[in-house]
């Protein structure tokens, strides 16, 4: 485990961070009137001159943006040697299907190798690493446990240690920031959608989330980690926050990613939650001509390049719930329960994939709880002891003023 680690945090004059630097004219004009987040990404007046002269990796996605310029393209040109981009599920350009195998390429723009972090391994080899002095993680989040950038983001930490990189986090609002929720992980079910003793809804960003990861110790590693953290000006958890990209192929619009905690546990159901249309993550449903169902909407998934080429129930029509303008934030249980309730009442199997749900919810409690016919609000005080102990702990690595 990790013994000793290093934290600096680049902001414009905060009490929140263990150092800062102060703003250069002339790149990237910032006011304290702004009302709007500025990602860390776009504050280049905070890092550039930090990077020169070093070799670079990032770990970078569609939405690793200074504004309309992709990351990469700016660190170019800016004169920053680039080496290695790694590219995270849903690829560098953010085009693969949920779980699809990315496979390493060349960017045919830069000519810099793509290398796969997600696969059959979840990290570059020491011959790579050898190579570079720095790596950047800048990807946007959306606060979820089980959303696999964090994890990949937790490897890459490790592989940094490892080699005595530093290890920067360009940070970015958190969506669902103003929400913490959900069961803590068991160490039983730790997998690639769940790494971290958390809950499903963290209520952090990615930069605090590695403060945590460094600051409990949960790298294996015995080396200490350098890691920088470019801050968000103008960002408090609880700001509404509307994604300029979207995260990843069936996470469409901001509705989408309000609903997606409760929505996501489906996935291991037999029920579909809009992947294959237009609207994924913002509708449940189930065949047409089953009596289990809830609701009176119809949709068809269909296969769909770059988000769903297999979408669940496929060309087969479905009735259910549409929840487009559903007022749904946090962590929801309701339509678990009933959904469960409908299929039993229908001797039909909910929990079609028992093993991952449990790995989803980061226990086999939840599951039990639905299945032994407890409402919602039972359910969620059963989570209350932990969760008091996780905002303890989450406290001590908070960047940014919870309200």
């Amino acid at each position: 485990m990790l013994k000793t680690f290093c934290i600096v945090v680049l902001t414009l004059c905060t009490p929140l961070t263990t150092s800062g630097v102060q703003a250069k004219e002339g790149l990237i004009p910032e006011s304290s009137h702004t009302l709007m987040p500025i990602p860390g990404a776009e504050r280049g007046h905070q890092y550039l001159s930090a990077l020169k002269g070093k070799r670079v990796g990032v770990i970078v996605n569609q939405t690793s943006r200074v504004k309309d310029t992709h990351l990469v393209d700016f660190l170019l040109s800016n004169n920053i040697d680039v080496n290695f981009i790694f590219a995270p599920e849903h690829g560098f350009r953010g085009d693969h299907d949920a779980g699809a195998i990315v496979d390493s390429s060349v960017d045919p723009k830069t000519g810099i190798e793509i290398l796969s972090i997600y696969g059959s391994s979840k990290r570059p080899d020491d011959a790579t690493l050898t190579q570079l002095d720095v790596l950047i993680f800048d990807i946007q989040d959306v606060g979820l446990r089980f959303y696999t950038y964090i994890s990949s983001m937790h490897y890459m930490m490790e592989a940094a240690a490892d080699n005595g990189i530093e290890f920067w986090v360009f940070d970015r609002p958190n969506p669902n920031g103003a929400f913490v929720d959900g069961p803590i992980l068991e160490p039983e079910f730790k997998s690639f959608v769940g790494m971290h003793p958390i809950p499903v809804l963290h209520g952090l960003t990615v930069a605090e989330l590695a403060r945590m990861i460094v600051g409990e110790g949960w790298l294996e590693s015995d080396n200490p980690l350098p890691l920088h953290v470019v801050k968000v000006a103008n960002y408090k958890h609880t700001m509404a926050y509307h994604l300029p990209v979207r995260p990843s192929p069936n996470l469409p619009n901001s509705q989408s990613i309000a609903l997606y905690p409760s929505l996501c546990f489906f996935e291991a159901t037999p029920i579909s939650i809009g992947r294959g249309t237009p609207f994924p993550f913002q509708v449940i449903g189930y065949k047409r001509d089953s009596d289990a169902t809830i609701g009176d909407f119809n949709f068809t998934p269909h296969a769909t390049p770059g988000a769903s080429l297999t979408p669940k129930l496929q060309n087969i029509p479905l009735r259910g719930q549409d929840l487009r303008h559903a007022d749904i934030r946090g962590l929801q249980l309701n339509s678990l329960i009933e959904w469960h309730q409908k299929f039993s009442e229908n001797d039909l199997v909910f929990f079609e994939r028992a093993d991952f749900f449990d790995k989803l919810a980061g226990t086999k409690s939840l599951r039990l709880a639905i299945e032994a016919g407890l409402s919602e609000e039972q359910i969620k005080q059963s989570w209350q002891q932990g969760l008091e102990q996780y905002r303890r702990i989450r406290k001590k690595y908070l960047i940014y003023p919870e309200s």
